[in-house]
């Protein structure tokens, strides 16, 4: 009895350590299904900048800085001269050109009057003929005299005629004038650095006696218009951005809500990072998608700052 009794615990022992297996199993398999986690946000490291982008203003031609007339972060309108270099030889050369094109237009006033008095001396040269033609014919009048009638209404006409070609000349010369005229004058502008539209000086890197060479650059001008958020989203989220979502804007590294936004573009290609291409950090070879949200509180905000842009999804 003995031998049959252990036999039965010992299957019952058995019978037991099977189901446990099988129900940690079960227990490991319902752990490992797990449902995928929604995602509701993107987030963006982003720039704040002018909806029409931050311009660098240079100088076109060189030249020494004379005058400045706008302070850092003062608002400007288009074409407000923002500094001034010496032109003392531009404004020479456009005096120059003045003057000459005074001269000539006398020039031409006087070969004017000129033709006018040789027509008067036609016109009586020309009686004169005539008469001395009744003369001849009635043979009161010599051929010697009446030659001499004919050649002066030849001469005259001579003179007239090269006198209405040195009007037509000097006129053409007057032409020529009025464009040194326009170049002197389009040089002498070209020492002025003007705002290109209306906006805000953000910087300005000139000081009143230096030198400044062509196209060298200058400063940065933010034109007029509402603020963005520029930022880029990784590829692994590209799609699901779509222009009219809506974002908020936060300091890096907290929860506060600076301003809300609304996004306006996004691009229609992938590319290598740019904004942050100096981050370390940044080793993967990553695409991203250019995004552009309209802020809704632009006073919130300064230009220029690193903020993060997160765009509700859903």
């Amino acid at each position: 009895m003995k031998p049959v009794y252990l036999f039965g615990l010992l299957l019952g022992l058995a019978s037991c350590g099977g189901s446990k297996d099988k129900t940690a199993e079960s227990q490991d398999s319902v752990r490992t299904v797990q449902t995928p986690k929604r995602i509701d946000e993107v987030l963006g490291i982003a720039v704040i900048e002018p909806a029409k982008r931050i311009s660098q203003l240079s100088a076109e031609t060189g030249g020494l800085v004379k005058s400045i007339a706008v302070t850092i972060g003062e608002e400007v309108k288009k074409g407000q001269v923002i500094l001034t270099m010496d032109n003392a030889v531009e404004s020479a050369q456009l005096r120059q050109a003045s003057v000459k094109i005074k001269t000539q237009q006398d020039a031409i006033e006087t070969a004017r009057q000129n033709v006018q008095t040789l027509r008067v001396q036609l016109q009586k040269a020309e009686a004169d003929l005539q008469r001395n033609q009744t003369l001849f014919a009635g043979k009161a009048l010599t051929q010697k005299d009446l030659d001499d009638s004919k050649y002066e209404v030849t001469n005259l006409q001579q003179q007239i005629w090269a006198s209405e070609a040195q009007v037509r000349e000097a006129q053409g010369r007057i032409s020529e004038l009025r464009a040194d005229i326009q170049y002197a004058s389009t040089v002498a502008g070209l020492k002025t650095v003007k705002a290109p539209e209306n906006g805000t000086l953000l910087s300005l890197d000139a000081k009143i006696g230096q030198f400044l060479s062509s196209n060298q650059s200058i400063g940065d001008f933010a034109p007029a218009g509402p603020l963005i958020a520029l930022t880029e989203i990784d590829e692994l989220f590209a799609l699901k951005i779509k222009v009219g979502q809506k974002a908020y804007i936060r300091p890096q590294g907290s929860d506060e809500r600076l301003t809300t936004g609304t996004v306006v573009l996004t691009s229609p290609y992938l590319r290598k990072k740019s904004l942050f291409a100096d981050n370390a950090a940044n080793l993967e070879d990553r695409r991203v998608r250019e995004v552009r949200v309209q802020l809704d509180d632009p006073g919130k905000v300064i230009i220029g700052a690193r903020v993060e842009c997160l765009i509700s999804i859903q």
